[in-house]
């Protein structure tokens, strides 16, 4: 990926209070979290970023990393896109005037895995919050988490008979997470499908402007 540069969505605001990037699910791109942002962030006090998957893996659509086995991606995709990501969001908040403790990152599924990994990884700095839609924490080669003090905020929804990644990833993310100390607001609901419960997205609201605070 030597040279690669993300492509990303941008809702601007005047003087914003914070950046919230959102990261898509597996075949899916940019544009598939969009309705989430004024949802969030109804009064429109942060700068929301989208940004796409680099890789181009079958069946379509863009990707974070390859899919080997479930809990465990494949060690050379996912470590050249966290790679890639991380540069990606220095500079962005360099860019724009962002300090870690003014960020929260956000996804769904393969999204989700990488807000982990870009939130939590060690040497990483540590965002505001973080927000894990139906993921799991990622275990991988050479890949290492911080979970010392201090921990951002984390939010996790999770369907109770999600198909696709099976609610246990998201208790065994919550228990990992409870342990180490962190403040997790945690919700299962009855989805059918692997999806976003729209009614947590209004309680994530409220949650962020409590995470966030005034602003500057």
């Amino acid at each position: 990926m030597s040279g690669q540069r993300l492509r990303y969505l941008v809702r601007d605001v005047d003087a914003p209070a914070g950046l919230l990037v959102l990261l898509h699910g597996r075949g899916s791109g940019e544009r598939d979290l969009l309705p989430l942002v004024d949802l969030l962030d109804p009064d429109r006090r942060l700068l929301a970023v989208l940004p796409r998957g680099p890789l181009r893996l079958p069946p379509g659509g863009a990707h974070w990393y390859a899919v080997r086995e479930l809990g465990y991606p494949d060690p050379d995709t996912f470590s050249s896109t966290v790679a890639l990501t991380s540069a990606w969001l220095d500079e962005l908040a360099a860019e724009r005037n962002v300090p870690p403790e003014r960020i929260v990152l956000g996804g769904f599924s393969q999204g989700a895995v990488m807000t982990y990994a870009l939130g939590l990884a060690a040497g990483r700095p540590r965002p505001a919050a973080l927000i894990a839609f139906s993921g799991f924490v990622p275990t991988v080669p050479g890949f290492r988490l911080d979970l010392g003090p201090p921990l951002p905020a984390i939010a996790i929804g999770h369907g109770a008979l999600d198909p696709v990644i099976g609610i246990e990833w998201g208790r065994r993310a919550h228990d990992l997470l409870v342990e180490a100390g962190a403040e997790v607001l945690y919700r299962e609901s009855e989805l059918l499908g692997h999806g976003i419960d729209r009614a947590l997205l209004h309680e994530l609201a409220g949650w962020l402007r409590g995470v966030l605070g005034p602003g500057r």
